[in-house]
């Protein structure tokens, strides 16, 4: 398909999804376990973004040791973006190699593309929780007759709880109300006001509105409650990294290699919390010394192959079930899982 009409398209299905947040650490699949069977690769060179936060952060080790000429598999240019619109323009119309992206946009971008992009790894798992000034908050169920304030509807935000409300036998809407805000910081202000006392927010807004409001505290793990209820292996997917399909075909070698480069960034940033936040500071991707405290409860993973195909299709399925349009009107076909 031509560059033109893809552009096109694209800019019809940007979905911005909160990516400035991180969940809590778990279920790290560390490499390319699943990817697609080794293959002689000749070195390649990949511009690859990032947005600025846990997707980011899980790439600093592998951004650092690329600029320090370190000996790596292959030759790697990072840039950093504040939201999805900035990158996936430059992705389609070939700028970019690989991205960082809402994993419903990936979804959206496989279809108006025709097939055109791949999903290479989850990077990032659930980044959501309910906080409270107070003790009312001890389950799904007791949020039942409260209102709350959070930030993303129609997003993932919106989504994921009102999943969970209705497992649970709630609403959202109906048992349950939402102030929403166009901002987390909103949600904060509102906390920090005592206009409300109960929040759905990200990290590391968490950890930043810990910091303003005395006593509030984490009240529910929506990764944690997702888990519980989900029972088709799926998972509370926020994040992935994706590629175009020439990219791809071209060097799937090269791809794993990366792919395995990756997962040893991210170990070593889940690994080394007070070095992995002062990369992340002097990148500018979050202030160091938040990234240090929301670092231990970030769910930064590199999940491949047949895991990453079970827990981001169970979750898109989930999504296409609430709304259609959110993952581009049907669910991707196997070749958007690579390796899998």
């Amino acid at each position: 398909m031509k560059q033109t009409k893809l552009f096109a398209l694209l800019m019809s299905a940007v979905l911005l999804v909160g990516l400035t947040a991180c969940g809590e650490k778990g279920g790290n699949s560390a490499g390319s376990s699943g990817a697609a069977s080794s293959q002689t690769a000749e070195p390649a060179a990949y511009s690859i973004a990032a947005l600025k936060g846990p997707t980011a952060m899980g790439l600093v080790k592998l951004m650092h040791d690329a600029e320090g000429g370190e000996d790596l598999a292959n030759d790697y240019t990072f840039s950093l973006a504040a939201s999805p619109d900035e990158v996936t323009p430059k992705l389609i119309q070939g700028d970019l190699d690989m991205a960082c992206v809402p994993a419903n946009l990936a979804a959206v971008l496989y279809q108006k593309t025709e097939g055109e992009i791949v999903t290479l790894a989850v990077n990032t798992l659930g980044v959501l929780y309910i906080v409270e000034k107070g003790n009312a908050v001890q389950s799904l169920s007791d949020l039942a007759g409260m209102t709350i304030v959070s930030a993303g509807k129609g997003a993932s935000p919106e989504q994921a709880l009102r999943y969970l409300l209705d497992k649970n036998g709630d609403s959202l809407g109906g048992n349950v109300t939402v102030d929403w805000k166009s901002e987390h910081s909103e949600s904060v202000a509102a906390l920090a006001s005592g206009a409300a006392t109960v929040a759905l927010l990200p990290q590391p807004f968490v950890t930043v509105a810990q910091t303003k409001v005395e006593g509030l505290r984490v009240a529910l793990d929506l990764n944690k409650e997702w888990d519980k209820l989900a029972d088709d292996g799926s998972s509370l997917v926020t994040g992935v990294i994706v590629a175009r399909k020439d990219v791809v075909e071209e060097n799937p070698g090269a791809v794993e290699a990366f792919l395995k480069e990756y997962a040893a960034s991210v170990d070593w940033v889940n690994g080394n919390v007070p070095e992995a936040a002062e990369l992340i500071g002097s990148y500018g991707i979050v202030d160091a010394a938040v990234a240090e405290k929301a670092l231990p409860a970030c769910n930064i993973v590199c999940i491949t192959g047949h895991e990453m195909k079970e827990k981001l299709s169970g979750y898109l399925s989930v999504l296409f079930e609430q709304d259609p349009q959110s993952v581009g009107k049907a669910l991707p076909e196997d070749v958007f899982y690579f390796g899998a």
